[in-house]
């Protein structure tokens, strides 16, 4: 089978669509050819039988020469695929249709965001399939579409460290907690702050150490990121909050296995891969999003927005074992192989 993929990004080193490049890697093990078209090119070290082609953004071309460059691509090499696979952007399903049509093509589109917009609205009535991790992952009303596959972990490169070192002394170990993701108010890191300032300020705990790792992309995330650091200033928490920036997604493994505890905070309703990542990882896991209710014990959930009872939280996982039912869960239900092989079953 050969597949023609269009997606935002290829490049290995993004700290948002790195992990894409691990996606293509399974697709090429299981398929004869692999052509991608991507709206920016950057580094990557894919297998001989994947054809990379930028529409140019990288090369800052206007949007109507990417339109003109996305249509020569499909008209040269679609009768060379049995089907169309588009990650994310509803858009690419508007301006692939008409050809995509044309050449008796199928047309299966990735989606996993909350919001419901026209572009998503008109790309439903274009594509055979919406695939999606969660119910919660993709909210159309019209759900004879929409297919639910779960989600999709590289368990060979997010896995438990067998030779962590640690050079502190064991009276002196810091509590490691990491929150990874955009910096932008609907990840609630004010929650957390918050938090510690109760541990830290009220419990006199002071022997834990918090890693944000993110970057604001937007303007306004800009101004929410000043907003967390005055309020870490205003509770005294220097020493014990830090921002390390955005990180390329094929350096985050050795993040998530140098900590012990992984907090997300965004109540989305869907299966946030960060979250899953840390579970891979052996991370110990906090979250409020509802979507892990059914798979989680309640002492690694509690309240959006309530500080305190994720104050409480952190203290009882502070004195707990690493927990190996978490990794398995993953392994068993949310492995990036098994995903991988139930997308081009679609195309089948």
């Amino acid at each position: 089978m050969k597949l023609l993929i269009i997606s935002q990004k290829v490049d290995i080193n993004d700290d948002n669509l790195g992990f894409f490049h691990y996606w293509l890697e399974k697709f090429a093990g299981k398929l004869e050819k692999v052509y991608v078209v991507c709206l920016s090119e950057g580094e990557h070290n894919l297998p001989e039988n994947v054809l990379v082609y930028s529409l140019g953004k990288e090369k800052d071309y206007s949007k109507l020469r990417q339109l003109f460059r996305l249509q020569k691509f499909l008209l040269k090499n679609l009768k060379e695929v049995d089907g169309v696979f588009l990650h994310m952007c509803p858009i690419y399903a508007i301006a692939s249709f008409p050809l995509v049509k044309i050449f008796r093509k199928k047309m299966i589109l990735w989606y996993l965001h909350k919001s419901v917009k026209w572009k998503l609205k008109l790309a439903e009535k274009l594509v055979d399939k919406i695939l999606t991790a969660s119910k919660e992952s993709c909210r159309l009303k019209n759900i004879e579409k929409i297919e639910i596959v779960g989600h999709g972990i590289d368990t060979d490169l997010f896995k438990p460290s067998h030779d962590r070192v640690n050079a502190e002394s064991v009276q002196n170990k810091k509590f490691k907690i990491l929150i990874a993701g955009r910096i932008a108010s609907i990840k609630d890191h004010e929650t957390l702050i918050r938090a510690v300032d109760i541990l830290v300020n009220q419990k006199n705990i002071q022997d834990i150490k918090v890693n944000i790792v993110g970057s604001p992309l937007e303007d306004y995330d800009k101004e929410y990121f000043e907003k967390l650091k005055n309020l870490i200033r205003e509770k005294k928490l220097e020493n014990y909050v830090n921002f390390s920036g955005g990180v390329p997604h094929n350096k985050m493994p050795k993040y998530y296995q140098s900590s012990d505890l992984v907090i997300n905070l965004t109540p989305t309703g869907s299966f946030d891969k960060v979250l899953l990542e840390a579970m891979a990882s052996n991370c110990l896991i906090l979250t409020c999003n509802e979507a892990f209710e059914s798979i989680l014990d309640n002492k690694y959930l509690f309240k959006k927005k309530d500080f305190q009872e994720l104050a409480g939280k952190i203290i009882r996982l502070k004195e707990a074992k690493k927990d190996k039912k978490l990794r398995e869960i993953v392994m068993e239900n949310y492995n990036l192989d098994s995903l991988i092989g139930k997308i081009i079953s679609k195309f089948k």
